[in-house]
């Protein structure tokens, strides 16, 4: 777009690319079922099934690639649109009713759309931190993770507003990164292509967001199973005390080599 650039108090009219949001419905249909428009998202265009995917499963609506209906997931499963729709069909029934009240969501905040605190509460997962196993992390691969992310975001260095989220093995490999000009829709769209590649739940992978950590982001990480979160800002009060009963580890301001870490220390070694 066009505009105007104000430089040591020189002008200039120049063009510079912006990031895109335009509104997202995604809706839900099961066998024998009209399709169910459940929530409506001002996202960044691009990964919009991987989106809709990651925000059913937050919603408890699919619990593995299973739940789509079958033949041919990718082409068939989720169909989208040239009007900003996307429709997931599922594999079995599932009761409308309880999106009759389908929301709204700002590409800035996943949660103040929601019908009800209670509804967040009655989908949560069970604590993280009773499952065996999952990632250890050192010092060392911690301060990595910022700069990997960073290298990987392409649509940033275009036009410096958008949210990463990147999904990391143990050893501090970058499996996937997805954009967004909301930070709950790029968490979304990442936790839907590891869906969609039969990686869910997350139980041995790190993620790294861009930006801070708020309650949803809690949430959704913690229905996928990641025991691990961390981000380059800082966690919000209630994230940490969800993040603290979900069993979940949290590192926040992640930056050069120092971080915090806000709940369950005994997954990083700090020695190391």
């Amino acid at each position: 777009m066009d505009l105007l650039a104000v430089r040591d108090g020189a002008t200039e009219t120049r063009s510079d690319p912006v990031a895109v949001e335009e509104p997202l419905e995604i809706r839900a249909e099961g066998p024998a079922q009209t399709a169910v428009s459940i929530a409506v998202t001002m996202r960044t265009p691009g990964h919009d099934a991987e989106l809709a995917l990651g925000f059913l499963f937050g919603e408890g609506l699919l619990r593995s690639a299973d739940d789509l209906r079958r033949p041919a997931i990718r082409e068939l499963a989720v169909e989208g649109s040239a009007n900003n729709t996307v429709t997931v069909r599922l594999a079995a029934a599932f009761d409308a009713k309880r999106f009759e009240r389908h929301f709204y969501m700002t590409s800035s905040c996943g949660i103040c759309g929601k019908a009800s605190l209670e509804h967040l509460q009655a989908i949560a997962p069970p604590r993280i931190v009773e499952r065996e196993g999952g990632p250890r992390l050192s010092r060392s691969l911690i301060v990595r993770l910022p700069a990997t992310l960073r290298a990987a975001q392409s649509a940033f260095d275009r036009t410096g507003g958008l949210h990463a989220t990147g999904v990391f093995d143990r050893d501090g490999r970058l499996l996937v990164v997805r954009e967004d000009v909301g930070r709950h829709n790029a968490l979304d769209k990442a936790i839907g292509h590891m869906l969609l590649q039969r990686q869910v739940p997350l139980a041995d992978r790190v993620l790294m967001l861009s930006g801070r950590v708020s309650f949803e982001l809690v949430q959704k990480a913690a229905m996928a199973g990641a025991p691990i979160l961390c981000a380059v800002s800082a966690p919000s009060s209630l994230a940490v005390q969800a993040a603290d009963r979900l069993g979940m580890t949290v590192v926040g301001f992640v930056r050069g080599e120092t971080f915090n870490v806000y709940t369950h220390p005994e997954r990083i070694d700090v020695g190391a």
